[in-house]
Protein backbone atom coordinates (compact mmCIF):
# COMPACT_ATOMS: atom_id res chain seq x y z
CA UNK A 1 0.00 0.00 0.00
CA UNK A 2 1.17 3.22 -1.15
CA UNK A 3 2.69 5.68 1.89
CA UNK A 4 0.05 8.46 1.23
CA UNK A 5 -3.02 6.55 1.29
CA UNK A 6 -1.25 5.17 4.86
CA UNK A 7 -1.07 8.76 5.52
CA UNK A 8 -5.47 9.35 4.31
CA UNK A 9 -5.96 5.75 6.63
CA UNK A 10 -4.39 7.23 9.19
CA UNK A 11 -5.98 10.61 9.05
CA UNK A 12 -9.15 9.15 9.14
CA UNK A 13 -8.10 7.09 12.23
CA UNK A 14 -7.10 10.05 13.91
CA UNK A 15 -10.37 12.05 13.45
CA UNK A 16 -12.59 8.82 14.78
CA UNK A 17 -9.54 8.12 17.29
CA UNK A 18 -9.62 11.69 18.90
CA UNK A 19 -13.06 11.20 19.60
CA UNK A 20 -13.19 7.84 20.87
CA UNK A 21 -10.50 9.11 23.23
CA UNK A 22 -12.74 11.72 24.68
CA UNK A 23 -15.83 9.69 24.94
CA UNK A 24 -15.20 7.34 28.02
CA UNK A 25 -14.27 10.76 30.12
CA UNK A 26 -17.04 13.06 29.09
CA UNK A 27 -20.01 12.30 31.51
CA UNK A 28 -16.83 12.80 34.56
CA UNK A 29 -15.36 16.02 32.70
CA UNK A 30 -18.28 17.98 32.62
CA UNK A 31 -19.56 16.67 35.67
CA UNK A 32 -16.55 18.01 36.96
CA UNK A 33 -16.31 21.05 35.41
CA UNK A 34 -20.29 21.84 35.60
CA UNK A 35 -20.79 20.03 38.67
CA UNK A 36 -23.80 18.27 37.80
CA UNK A 37 -25.54 15.40 37.86
CA UNK A 38 -25.61 12.81 34.88
CA UNK A 39 -28.71 13.51 32.93
CA UNK A 40 -27.58 17.21 33.17
CA UNK A 41 -24.28 16.36 31.70
CA UNK A 42 -25.45 14.14 29.21
CA UNK A 43 -27.31 17.51 28.00
CA UNK A 44 -24.23 19.42 28.16
CA UNK A 45 -22.70 16.45 26.30
CA UNK A 46 -25.19 16.78 23.45
CA UNK A 47 -24.64 20.73 23.32
CA UNK A 48 -21.10 20.36 22.68
CA UNK A 49 -21.38 17.47 20.14
CA UNK A 50 -24.14 19.32 18.42
CA UNK A 51 -21.54 22.68 18.40
CA UNK A 52 -19.17 20.19 17.01
CA UNK A 53 -21.53 19.08 14.29
CA UNK A 54 -22.50 22.61 13.26
CA UNK A 55 -19.12 23.70 12.21
CA UNK A 56 -18.35 20.68 10.51
CA UNK A 57 -21.91 21.06 8.59
CA UNK A 58 -21.08 24.40 7.76
CA UNK A 59 -17.56 24.13 6.76
CA UNK A 60 -18.02 20.50 5.04
CA UNK A 61 -18.29 22.00 1.41
CA UNK A 62 -16.44 24.88 2.10
CA UNK A 63 -13.28 22.48 2.70
CA UNK A 64 -14.03 20.11 0.32
CA UNK A 65 -14.60 22.99 -2.51
CA UNK A 66 -11.11 24.40 -0.96
CA UNK A 67 -9.36 20.84 -2.14
CA UNK A 68 -10.48 20.74 -5.39
CA UNK A 69 -9.53 24.04 -5.85
CA UNK A 70 -6.14 24.03 -3.94
CA UNK A 71 -5.57 20.53 -3.69
CA UNK A 72 -5.57 18.01 -0.97
CA UNK A 73 -2.37 18.03 0.19
CA UNK A 74 -2.27 21.44 1.90
CA UNK A 75 -5.84 21.45 3.28
CA UNK A 76 -5.09 17.88 5.54
CA UNK A 77 -1.91 19.31 6.39
CA UNK A 78 -2.82 22.05 7.84
CA UNK A 79 -6.39 20.79 9.66
CA UNK A 80 -4.19 18.52 11.04
CA UNK A 81 -1.53 20.70 12.73
CA UNK A 82 -4.59 22.83 13.89
CA UNK A 83 -6.23 20.20 15.24
CA UNK A 84 -3.48 19.35 17.52
CA UNK A 85 -3.59 23.06 18.92
CA UNK A 86 -6.92 22.60 19.56
CA UNK A 87 -6.34 19.53 21.61
CA UNK A 88 -4.10 21.02 23.84
CA UNK A 89 -6.38 24.29 24.39
CA UNK A 90 -9.44 21.38 25.50
CA UNK A 91 -6.65 19.67 28.00
CA UNK A 92 -6.40 22.53 29.45
CA UNK A 93 -10.33 24.05 29.32
CA UNK A 94 -11.69 24.64 33.11
CA UNK A 95 -14.92 26.19 31.88
CA UNK A 96 -17.74 24.74 29.91
CA UNK A 97 -17.40 27.22 27.47
CA UNK A 98 -13.63 26.75 26.88
CA UNK A 99 -14.81 23.41 26.10
CA UNK A 100 -17.29 24.67 24.09
CA UNK A 101 -14.65 27.26 21.94
CA UNK A 102 -12.68 23.26 21.09
CA UNK A 103 -15.68 21.69 19.77
CA UNK A 104 -16.06 24.66 17.30
CA UNK A 105 -12.25 24.40 16.39
CA UNK A 106 -12.36 20.62 16.70
CA UNK A 107 -15.88 20.63 14.28
CA UNK A 108 -13.94 22.99 11.35
CA UNK A 109 -10.96 20.59 11.47
CA UNK A 110 -13.05 17.55 11.32
CA UNK A 111 -14.50 18.35 8.08
CA UNK A 112 -11.73 17.35 6.28
CA UNK A 113 -12.88 13.77 6.06
CA UNK A 114 -14.37 14.91 2.83
CA UNK A 115 -11.06 15.49 1.60
CA UNK A 116 -10.07 12.22 2.45
CA UNK A 117 -12.52 10.65 0.72
CA UNK A 118 -11.78 13.10 -1.97
CA UNK A 119 -7.91 11.75 -2.28
CA UNK A 120 -9.53 7.97 -2.45
CA UNK A 121 -12.11 8.62 -5.17
CA UNK A 122 -9.29 10.51 -7.21
CA UNK A 123 -7.14 7.80 -6.95
CA UNK A 124 -9.51 5.09 -7.78
CA UNK A 125 -11.07 3.59 -10.77
CA UNK A 126 -15.32 3.98 -10.89
CA UNK A 127 -15.52 0.11 -9.90
CA UNK A 128 -13.32 -0.12 -7.22
CA UNK A 129 -14.61 3.01 -4.74
CA UNK A 130 -17.07 1.37 -3.06
CA UNK A 131 -14.59 -1.02 -1.76
CA UNK A 132 -12.28 1.69 -1.08
CA UNK A 133 -14.39 3.93 0.82
CA UNK A 134 -14.42 0.71 2.84
CA UNK A 135 -10.85 1.15 3.70
CA UNK A 136 -11.58 4.35 4.92
CA UNK A 137 -14.35 3.00 6.80
CA UNK A 138 -11.98 0.66 8.37
CA UNK A 139 -9.75 3.08 9.32
CA UNK A 140 -12.43 4.88 11.39
CA UNK A 141 -13.03 1.61 12.70
CA UNK A 142 -9.72 1.09 14.00
CA UNK A 143 -9.22 4.21 15.59
CA UNK A 144 -13.06 3.78 17.25
CA UNK A 145 -11.47 0.85 18.77
CA UNK A 146 -7.80 2.15 19.89
CA UNK A 147 -9.52 5.21 20.63
CA UNK A 148 -11.69 3.70 23.46
CA UNK A 149 -9.30 1.47 24.92
CA UNK A 150 -6.43 4.37 25.75
CA UNK A 151 -9.12 6.60 26.88
CA UNK A 152 -10.08 4.46 29.22
CA UNK A 153 -6.97 3.55 30.38
CA UNK A 154 -5.62 7.65 30.34
CA UNK A 155 -8.27 8.29 32.39
CA UNK A 156 -6.98 6.64 35.04
CA UNK A 157 -4.52 9.59 35.10
CA UNK A 158 -6.98 12.08 34.87
CA UNK A 159 -9.97 13.02 32.83
CA UNK A 160 -7.11 15.84 30.69
CA UNK A 161 -4.76 12.74 29.86
CA UNK A 162 -6.57 11.90 26.56
CA UNK A 163 -6.83 15.36 25.06
CA UNK A 164 -3.02 16.03 25.41
CA UNK A 165 -2.47 12.28 23.97
CA UNK A 166 -5.16 13.28 21.02
CA UNK A 167 -2.95 16.29 20.45
CA UNK A 168 0.15 14.95 20.05
CA UNK A 169 -0.85 11.69 17.38
CA UNK A 170 -2.44 14.57 14.93
CA UNK A 171 0.79 16.20 15.14
CA UNK A 172 2.66 13.51 14.26
CA UNK A 173 0.34 12.46 11.35
CA UNK A 174 0.97 15.99 10.04
CA UNK A 175 4.95 15.40 10.42
CA UNK A 176 4.49 12.12 8.64
CA UNK A 177 1.82 13.68 5.76
CA UNK A 178 4.62 16.34 5.28
CA UNK A 179 6.86 13.93 3.33
CA UNK A 180 4.58 11.15 1.86
CA UNK A 181 1.64 13.09 0.58
CA UNK A 182 1.63 13.66 -2.97
CA UNK A 183 -1.17 15.83 -4.69
CA UNK A 184 -3.88 14.66 -6.58
CA UNK A 185 -5.74 17.35 -7.87
CA UNK A 186 -4.35 17.99 -11.41
CA UNK A 187 -4.83 20.99 -13.52
CA UNK A 188 -7.40 18.72 -15.69
CA UNK A 189 -10.08 18.35 -12.77
CA UNK A 190 -9.04 21.48 -11.12
CA UNK A 191 -11.63 23.96 -10.58
CA UNK A 192 -12.45 27.07 -9.08
CA UNK A 193 -14.03 27.96 -5.90
CA UNK A 194 -17.30 29.24 -5.50
CA UNK A 195 -19.27 30.49 -2.41
CA UNK A 196 -22.26 29.26 -3.81
CA UNK A 197 -21.09 25.91 -3.84
CA UNK A 198 -19.31 26.36 -0.35
CA UNK A 199 -23.37 26.56 1.14
CA UNK A 200 -23.62 23.74 2.16
CA UNK A 201 -27.43 23.36 1.76
CA UNK A 202 -26.71 24.52 -1.76
CA UNK A 203 -24.28 22.15 -2.01
CA UNK A 204 -26.52 18.78 -1.39
CA UNK A 205 -29.17 20.99 -3.28
CA UNK A 206 -27.13 21.15 -6.70
CA UNK A 207 -26.00 17.39 -5.57
CA UNK A 208 -29.87 16.38 -5.20
CA UNK A 209 -30.38 17.67 -8.84
CA UNK A 210 -28.19 15.08 -10.21
CA UNK A 211 -30.26 11.76 -11.19
CA UNK A 212 -30.69 9.26 -8.41
CA UNK A 213 -28.96 10.87 -5.79
CA UNK A 214 -31.31 13.22 -3.93
CA UNK A 215 -33.19 9.99 -2.41
CA UNK A 216 -29.74 8.59 -1.90
CA UNK A 217 -28.96 11.46 -0.11
CA UNK A 218 -31.89 11.36 2.53
CA UNK A 219 -31.29 7.68 3.10
CA UNK A 220 -27.72 8.52 4.15
CA UNK A 221 -29.00 11.38 6.20
CA UNK A 222 -31.42 9.02 7.74
CA UNK A 223 -28.63 6.64 8.46
CA UNK A 224 -26.12 9.09 9.67
CA UNK A 225 -29.16 10.22 12.40
CA UNK A 226 -29.57 6.71 13.30
CA UNK A 227 -25.74 6.06 13.49
CA UNK A 228 -25.03 8.77 15.51
CA UNK A 229 -26.77 7.31 18.77
CA UNK A 230 -23.28 5.48 19.81
CA UNK A 231 -21.18 8.13 20.30
CA UNK A 232 -24.30 10.53 21.92
CA UNK A 233 -25.67 8.29 24.26
CA UNK A 234 -23.17 4.87 24.62
CA UNK A 235 -21.15 6.42 27.54
CA UNK A 236 -24.34 7.60 29.38
CA UNK A 237 -26.45 4.32 28.80
CA UNK A 238 -23.73 2.06 29.63
CA UNK A 239 -22.92 4.29 32.87
CA UNK A 240 -26.64 4.50 34.02
CA UNK A 241 -28.31 0.74 32.53
CA UNK A 242 -25.02 -1.24 33.76
CA UNK A 243 -22.90 0.98 35.97
CA UNK A 244 -19.81 0.64 33.99
CA UNK A 245 -16.86 2.77 34.88
CA UNK A 246 -14.20 4.51 31.86
CA UNK A 247 -12.34 1.72 30.98
CA UNK A 248 -15.41 -0.96 30.29
CA UNK A 249 -16.78 1.92 28.61
CA UNK A 250 -13.99 1.79 26.52
CA UNK A 251 -13.83 -1.99 26.19
CA UNK A 252 -17.77 -1.87 24.66
CA UNK A 253 -16.59 0.72 21.98
CA UNK A 254 -13.34 -0.60 21.51
CA UNK A 255 -15.37 -4.40 20.74
CA UNK A 256 -17.72 -2.17 18.42
CA UNK A 257 -14.65 -1.09 16.06
CA UNK A 258 -13.02 -3.97 16.08
CA UNK A 259 -15.93 -5.43 14.11
CA UNK A 260 -16.43 -2.34 11.97
CA UNK A 261 -13.08 -2.44 10.56
CA UNK A 262 -13.21 -6.76 10.21
CA UNK A 263 -16.60 -5.18 8.04
CA UNK A 264 -15.62 -2.14 5.94
CA UNK A 265 -11.92 -3.45 5.65
CA UNK A 266 -12.16 -6.72 4.61
CA UNK A 267 -16.38 -8.53 4.68
CA UNK A 268 -17.65 -5.80 2.36
CA UNK A 269 -15.77 -6.60 -0.58
CA UNK A 270 -17.04 -9.98 0.07
CA UNK A 271 -20.57 -8.47 0.40
CA UNK A 272 -20.51 -6.59 -2.52
CA UNK A 273 -19.39 -9.76 -4.94
CA UNK A 274 -22.59 -11.62 -3.06
CA UNK A 275 -24.85 -8.97 -3.05
CA UNK A 276 -24.15 -5.44 -5.22
CA UNK A 277 -24.20 -1.57 -3.78
CA UNK A 278 -28.00 -2.07 -3.71
CA UNK A 279 -28.28 -5.38 -1.69
CA UNK A 280 -25.78 -4.33 0.79
CA UNK A 281 -27.57 -1.47 1.80
CA UNK A 282 -30.73 -3.30 1.95
CA UNK A 283 -29.11 -6.23 3.90
CA UNK A 284 -27.20 -3.23 6.57
CA UNK A 285 -30.86 -1.74 7.01
CA UNK A 286 -32.38 -4.76 7.98
CA UNK A 287 -29.42 -6.06 10.83
CA UNK A 288 -29.35 -2.37 11.61
CA UNK A 289 -33.32 -2.27 12.80
CA UNK A 290 -32.55 -5.90 14.45
CA UNK A 291 -29.81 -4.61 16.09
CA UNK A 292 -31.27 -1.59 17.51
CA UNK A 293 -34.27 -3.52 19.02
CA UNK A 294 -32.01 -5.83 20.76
CA UNK A 295 -29.91 -2.95 22.60
CA UNK A 296 -33.32 -0.81 23.47
CA UNK A 297 -34.33 -3.89 25.61
CA UNK A 298 -31.24 -5.19 26.98
CA UNK A 299 -30.51 -5.27 30.54
CA UNK A 300 -27.51 -7.13 31.43
CA UNK A 301 -24.18 -5.86 30.34
CA UNK A 302 -22.38 -8.93 29.31
CA UNK A 303 -25.00 -9.36 26.56
CA UNK A 304 -24.63 -5.83 25.83
CA UNK A 305 -21.01 -6.34 25.58
CA UNK A 306 -21.53 -9.30 22.96
CA UNK A 307 -24.77 -7.57 21.07
CA UNK A 308 -22.05 -4.50 20.22
CA UNK A 309 -19.48 -5.87 18.03
CA UNK A 310 -22.46 -7.81 16.15
CA UNK A 311 -24.56 -4.26 15.83
CA UNK A 312 -21.06 -3.25 13.63
CA UNK A 313 -22.07 -6.04 10.81
CA UNK A 314 -24.60 -3.19 9.36
CA UNK A 315 -21.45 -0.95 8.61
CA UNK A 316 -21.57 -1.66 5.17
CA UNK A 317 -24.09 0.98 4.37
CA UNK A 318 -22.23 4.21 4.21
CA UNK A 319 -19.36 3.21 2.21
CA UNK A 320 -21.89 0.96 -0.53
CA UNK A 321 -24.22 4.35 -0.93
CA UNK A 322 -20.89 6.59 -1.35
CA UNK A 323 -19.86 4.31 -3.99
CA UNK A 324 -23.42 4.35 -5.77
CA UNK A 325 -23.31 8.17 -5.68
CA UNK A 326 -19.65 8.16 -6.54
CA UNK A 327 -20.57 6.83 -9.76
CA UNK A 328 -23.10 9.30 -10.40
CA UNK A 329 -20.87 12.59 -10.29
CA UNK A 330 -17.91 13.89 -12.63
CA UNK A 331 -14.04 13.43 -11.59
CA UNK A 332 -13.93 17.10 -10.68
CA UNK A 333 -16.99 17.09 -8.28
CA UNK A 334 -15.43 14.23 -6.36
CA UNK A 335 -14.89 16.90 -3.50
CA UNK A 336 -17.92 18.52 -4.01
CA UNK A 337 -19.23 15.41 -3.49
CA UNK A 338 -17.79 14.21 -0.37
CA UNK A 339 -18.11 17.48 0.94
CA UNK A 340 -22.15 17.81 1.16
CA UNK A 341 -22.37 14.17 2.47
CA UNK A 342 -19.29 15.44 5.15
CA UNK A 343 -22.49 18.02 5.67
CA UNK A 344 -25.26 16.20 5.51
CA UNK A 345 -23.67 13.72 8.70
CA UNK A 346 -22.50 16.81 10.15
CA UNK A 347 -26.39 18.18 9.78
CA UNK A 348 -27.29 14.80 11.46
CA UNK A 349 -24.67 15.10 14.16
CA UNK A 350 -25.97 18.71 14.77
CA UNK A 351 -29.90 16.59 15.44
CA UNK A 352 -28.99 13.53 16.97
CA UNK A 353 -26.99 14.13 19.55
CA UNK A 354 -29.31 16.77 20.94
CA UNK A 355 -32.17 14.50 20.19
CA UNK A 356 -30.73 11.16 21.58
CA UNK A 357 -29.57 12.73 24.83
CA UNK A 358 -32.80 14.58 25.30
CA UNK A 359 -34.74 11.06 24.58
CA UNK A 360 -32.29 9.34 26.93
CA UNK A 361 -32.65 12.37 29.57
CA UNK A 362 -36.57 12.08 29.32
CA UNK A 363 -36.28 8.20 30.16
CA UNK A 364 -33.90 8.40 32.95
CA UNK A 365 -34.57 11.15 34.90
CA UNK A 366 -35.72 10.66 38.43
CA UNK A 367 -39.36 12.08 37.79
CA UNK A 368 -39.63 9.93 33.94
CA UNK A 369 -43.40 8.14 33.73
CA UNK A 370 -41.24 5.22 32.35
CA UNK A 371 -37.83 4.01 32.62
CA UNK A 372 -36.01 2.86 29.37
CA UNK A 373 -32.17 3.84 28.99
CA UNK A 374 -32.46 2.04 25.69
CA UNK A 375 -35.48 4.61 24.22
CA UNK A 376 -32.84 6.59 22.13
CA UNK A 377 -32.12 2.82 20.31
CA UNK A 378 -36.00 2.33 19.54
CA UNK A 379 -35.45 5.59 17.81
CA UNK A 380 -32.72 5.16 15.73
CA UNK A 381 -34.84 1.72 14.71
CA UNK A 382 -37.57 3.57 13.59
CA UNK A 383 -35.21 6.24 11.28
CA UNK A 384 -33.37 2.77 9.62
CA UNK A 385 -37.13 1.65 8.61
CA UNK A 386 -37.74 4.89 7.35
CA UNK A 387 -34.56 5.24 5.22
CA UNK A 388 -35.41 1.74 3.72
CA UNK A 389 -38.80 2.52 2.72
CA UNK A 390 -37.36 5.22 0.98
CA UNK A 391 -34.24 3.58 -0.48
CA UNK A 392 -36.63 1.11 -2.10
CA UNK A 393 -38.99 3.34 -3.02
CA UNK A 394 -36.23 5.56 -5.57
CA UNK A 395 -34.28 3.13 -6.97
CA UNK A 396 -30.59 4.26 -8.52
CA UNK A 397 -31.67 4.84 -12.07
CA UNK A 398 -27.97 3.25 -12.74
CA UNK A 399 -28.51 -0.61 -12.37
CA UNK A 400 -25.97 -2.12 -10.36
CA UNK A 401 -24.76 -6.25 -11.05
CA UNK A 402 -23.69 -8.51 -8.43
CA UNK A 403 -20.45 -7.86 -8.76
CA UNK A 404 -20.52 -4.17 -9.37
CA UNK A 405 -18.42 -3.46 -6.15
Amino acid sequence: MRPAVIFILITVMLDSMGIGLIIPVMPDLIQEVQGTGLSTAALWGGVLSTTFAVMQFLFGPVIGGLSDRFGRRPVLLLSLVVMALDYLVMAVAGSIFLLLLGRVVGGITAATQSTANAYMADISGPDDRAANFGLIGAAFGVGFVLGPLLGGVLAEYGTRAPFYAAAGLAALNAVFGYFVLRETVTDDIRRPFRWARANPLGSIRQLGRVPGVGPLLIVFFLYQVAFMVYPAIWSYFGKERFGWEPATIGLSLALFGIMMAVVQGGLIRWVLRLLGERGTVIYGHVFDVVAFLSLAFVTSGTVALILTPLAALAAVITPALQGIMSKSVSADAQGELQGALTSATALAMILSPMVMTGTFAAFTDADAAFYLPGAPFLLSAALIVVGLVVFLAFPPKRALAPDAG
